[in-house]
């Protein structure tokens, strides 16, 4: 179509002036975590961002662990990762990779700065080192180590690999600029001593690359064209082509920076979460109050709900926050034609039709979802004794209030009108069972038109009734005090969690681990992949089915 307005993000414009301009002939890119602990919703950004470009522009996506650091890193990290980037849908297919095995080129790399009187070996404690290098308005100072011979340095870094050094005895620095404005290009520091088995490598190395100098490399010898990362590492930027550039790699990688996600009243922090769960305050990365991305999946999120999330979200220079709510309008729109409304009692108290045959059960046609046709019809049983919701029934009940009080008719979903006719309460006083009778002439679907009532109410069979224990959630964060203290502690919402035992209707007998259903007037629930058992089942709410946040409109 001719004229027609097509809307890119600027990393694309930068992606598409390049392949025009020649100096790439393919889009290459790469998602490198850490592994130190899970991904939260903002690696989501960065995930869909680095795949998405490789799809657009018909390239390729690496799937690429920074693991240079075995102070921090697990195996068990590793795998909950692969397995988030899988669940999110980038398919990395044959490339998978670690910064790992790339340690002998960046060995070879540090010894190729050496001998061109690029590189080091500086004997000044990480103190130092710090009081060495000067302030934003002051230059550096150079080491005194600066100008030993290229001999000397290769001997001393030998003799750093081979281990005769402990752990911050001498370190390998770059040879660049002590007065550089870029406090980044100030004699950095690009290898140190480390006595730490690593992961993947064993006892093999007692020296490890910083990441400044190994992410360039890990780039240009996969072959990476676009470094996309977020904007903390701008000004890290020249230090990266320096390294690319120094090593002389026929076709340098370009290093494009983007805002992160923030979430507003999330805790995101791989610091913070790893305490919250040392101390039991949740129980695992997966917690379904956290957003990491294992905590998303278990709580009910989809791949779906995540990537119009990040879409909407967009891609920009300029640093913001998201409102939470945004991501539950997301799940919302994804789940509210996809799945079957349920009936689910979260707070029951029982209500006793008395002129219902006792004994008596028949089957009820109910749509799975009135908003699509698609999903069918399931049957229900129905008889003379039902659960309902403690809060469908009031004795003394408010103006304008519809549901169940003595004297009142309502309908039951899928059912009959049903008139109480009076209530029993236990020895606390409190409502126990509702007694009514039911009219036979107003089955739904019969094409009753007699009369109207104001007031529909979900119910569940007792003899047929499915235990549950279902989780309602609240922010983990008391969002009215912010999210942390002034002493770095964190503002627990001691509400974030409550525990219901719930009646369900038995239809929801057979729900497996990650099957999610929307429970009429309570919201969407999932089933807990961790905690459910065949006998035991636990539902965790995705979100509830209110919201009061609004799509910007468009220009």
């Amino acid at each position: 179509m001719e004229n027609e307005v097509v809307s890119r993000n600027f990393i694309e414009n930068e992606i598409e002036k390049d392949l025009a301009e020649g100096i790439y002939d393919m889009v290459h890119t790469r998602f490198p975590p850490e592994p130190n602990g899970y991904l939260h919703i903002g690696h989501a950004k960065s995930i869909l961002l680095n795949y998405g470009l490789a799809q657009k522009y018909h390239g390729k996506f690496n799937m690429r662990f920074d693991d240079t650091n075995p102070t921090k890193e697990r195996t068990e990290f590793v795998e909950a990762i692969k397995k988030d980037i899988q669940w999110l849908g980038a398919d990395w297919e044959d490339r998978l990779f670690f910064a790992s095995d790339y340690f002998q080129q960046m060995y070879e790399g540090a010894i190729k700065l050496i001998k061109k009187g690029k590189a080091y070996v500086c004997d000044l404690s990480a103190e130092e080192i710090r009081e060495y290098r000067g302030t934003l308005t002051e230059p550096g100072k150079e080491s005194p180590y600066r100008n030993r011979s290229v001999e000397e340095n290769l001997t001393l870094f030998e003799n750093m690999k081979n281990g005769v050094y402990g752990d911050g005895e001498k370190v390998l620095r770059a040879k660049i600029d002590m007065a550089s404005p870029n406090m980044n290009m100030r004699d950095p520091v690009i290898y140190r001593v480390a006595h730490m088995t690593h992961h993947n490598t064993g006892d093999a190395w007692c020296i490890y690359p910083m990441y400044d100098f190994a992410h360039p490399i890990e780039d240009a010898i996969e072959g990476i064209t676009h470094s996309i990362c977020t904007l903390e590492f701008e000004d890290h930027r020249p230090l990266y082509d320096w390294v690319v550039r120094e090593l002389e790699y026929p076709h340098p990688p370009r290093q494009i920076e983007f805002a992160k996600l923030y979430l507003t009243n999330v805790v995101t922090g791989k610091r913070y979460i790893k305490k919250l769960v040392e101390d039991g305050t949740v129980d695992g990365w997966d917690d379904p109050r956290l957003v990491s991305i294992a905590a998303l999946r278990r709580r009910g999120f989809t791949p779906e709900s995540i990537q119009m999330f990040v879409e909407l979200c967009g891609v920009s220079k300029s640093q913001s926050s998201v409102d939470y709510a945004m991501l539950e309008y997301c799940i919302r729109e994804d789940l509210k034609m996809k799945r079957s409304r349920m009936m689910a009692v979260l707070d029951p108290i029982r209500l006793v039709i008395d002129n219902y045959l006792e004994g008596e059960t028949e089957y009820l046609e109910a749509a799975n979802n009135l908003e699509n046709e698609e999903l069918g019809t399931r049957k229900v049983p129905f008889c003379r004794e039902l659960y309902i919701e403690r809060d469908d029934f009031m004795e003394e009940p408010p103006r304008k209030y519809f549901r169940l009080f003595p004297g009142n008719e309502v309908r039951l979903m899928h059912a009959y009108f049903v008139k109480c006719v009076g209530f029993e309460k236990d020895a606390d006083g409190r409502v126990s069972v509702v007694h009514c009778t039911y009219d036979p002439e107003t089955k739904a679907g019969s094409g009753f038109t007699g009369r109207k009532v104001k007031g529909t109410i979900h119910w569940v069979p007792v003899p047929y009734a499915v235990d549950a224990q279902v989780r309602l959630y609240e922010n983990l964060i008391d969002e009215s005090k912010g999210v942390y203290n002034e002493d770095g502690s964190m503002n627990i919402n001691p509400n974030s969690l409550t525990v219901v035992q719930a009646k369900l209707e038995p239809a929801l007998a057979d729900a497996k681990p990650y099957d999610s259903f929307q429970f009429v007037r309570s919201g969407f629930f999932c089933v807990d992949a961790k905690d459910s058992k065949e006998d035991a089942l636990v539902f965790n709410r995705i979100v509830s089915l209110k919201s009061s946040f609004k799509l910007p409109k468009k220009d």
